[in-house]
């Protein structure tokens, strides 16, 4: 699709930059947002250094665990152990955390315009920020939901009561027995609705979301459209980097932006119509006027 010549920044300064992305969303009929973990990263929810020290240095002195991310692989030894882990990240990256800056800066960008967001976060980052829940499809689910680990059945449930219960009554990296979730229908354990492998559930809500998201694409296919990708490395390029990059290219009247520490990069063949910044995502969106 195409060739070997790549972009990693986009000519001019910082603010010439800004000021094509500003120019180029007022004119545009729509705006695509593609955000991933480096979007709650710039916000100041990193999962490793201080932050993580300063909340896990427990689990991390027991287990020699080294950051949250590789945290939830980690082959706990039973499941007591492994809702005291999961409940504590849960409650401070999904519950007690403040809405991130860069959340609102965005829902400001995006206010009073035709808009939609895909996400890889799981974080409920943007709808505590703000942002239209019908405009928003977080395809790998979210901290606050649990599933059937199996799954014998294709539902999630709300976590929060369960979560708080847990992280209050955890002692020695243990949660009580009692407070172990098992599935409602055959008995099985409980797992957060996250997609690690084949197991994770797609409910009514996340069926009821692809279908907007696939809609929005419909509608715009052809429109002047910001494609804006924030926060998005090579883990999961699948979801939104290439698919963006596809859109971009099918679509003359398209502008690609990609706002990203460190990851920087696109196809040559986007460069006249992309805005490519190598930069701190919170610092550009808050520049955006």
């Amino acid at each position: 699709m195409y060739s070997s010549q790549w972009i990693t920044t986009s000519t001019g300064s910082f603010l010439e930059c800004v000021d094509r992305i500003a120019d180029a969303i007022r004119d545009a009929d729509a705006v695509l947002v593609g955000a991933g973990a480096g979007l709650s990263t710039a916000a100041g929810f990193a999962y490793a250094g201080k932050r993580f020290d300063d909340n896990f240095a427990d689990f991390r002195d027991a287990y020699g665990i080294t950051d949250m991310y590789s945290g939830g692989f980690y082959p706990f030894p039973d499941e007591e152990s492994l809702w005291a882990w999961w409940s504590r990240m849960i409650l401070l990256n999904r519950y007690d955390c403040p809405v991130g800056q860069p959340y609102l800066d965005l829902l400001n960008m995006l206010r009073g315009r035709e808009y939609f967001v895909l996400t890889t976060n799981v974080d409920h980052q943007f709808q505590r920020a703000g942002i239209d829940r019908d405009r928003l499809f977080y395809t790998q689910g979210d901290y606050g939901l649990l599933q059937c680990s199996k799954p014998c059945h294709q539902a999630t449930y709300d976590n929060e009561e369960l979560v708080r219960q847990m992280a209050e009554r955890q002692s020695d990296l243990r949660v009580p027995s009692e407070l172990v979730p098992h599935c409602p229908r055959c008995g099985a354990p409980m797992s957060l609705n996250l997609r690690c492998d084949d197991t994770f559930v797609e409910d009514a809500g996340w069926h009821a979301a692809a279908k907007r998201y696939d809609d929005f694409l419909r509608e715009h296919r052809h429109d002047r459209i910001v494609l804006l990708e924030v926060g998005v490395g090579g883990n999961t390029p699948g979801i939104i980097k290439y698919p963006f990059w596809r859109m971009a290219a099918q679509n003359r009247h398209a502008t690609y932006v990609q706002l990203n520490r460190g990851e920087a990069l696109a196809p040559a063949e986007l460069g006249e119509k992309s805005v490519i910044l190598d930069c701190d995502a919170a610092e550009a969106l808050a520049a955006v006027r």
